[in-house]
C-alpha cells in the first residue's frame, strides 16, 4: 500500500498492485485494474518512486521470513545456513520428491 493525496490535500492509501497505469494530463492519474480512476497531487515518478520502495519492503520482509524457516530448499539440500554453502552443490538425489 503507497500513501498518496488526493487533490483536496486528502490522504489516500492505495494499493499499488491495483494499478494499471499512472498518466500526467497535467495531474497525476491513476487508473486501476477495475477501471477506477483516481487523481492524485503526487507526480507519475513519486508514484513509482513509492511503489518500487513498497514492494522492495515486502520482498525484503519476505526474504527475512524465508531465511528462517527450515523446510527451505537449502535445509533439505542439506545446508545448514545460506552462508555457509557446501563444497558442492547439491545433486537432485539429495532433494526430497513430493
Amino acid at each position: 500500500m503507497i500513501h498518496l493525496t488526493r487533490l483536496n490535500g486528502n490522504p489516500l492509501v492505495v494499493n499499488s498492485d491495483l494499478i494499471k497505469y499512472a498518466e500526467a494530463s497535467p495531474d497525476t492519474m491513476l487508473t486501476l485494474i477495475n477501471g477506477e480512476k483516481i487523481v492524485v497531487l503526487e507526480s507519475c515518478e513519486e508514484v513509482v518512486k513509492r511503489t518500487v520502495a513498497y514492494r522492495g519492503r515486502v520482498f525484503a520482509e519476505a526474504a527475512g521470513h524465508l531465511q528462517s524457516l527450515p523446510w527451505t530448499l537449502l535445509s533439505l539440500a542439506g545446508w545448514a545456513h545460506p552462508s555457509e554453502p557446501p563444497s558442492s552443490p547439491p545433486t537432485p538425489s539429495a532433494i526430497p520428491e513430493d
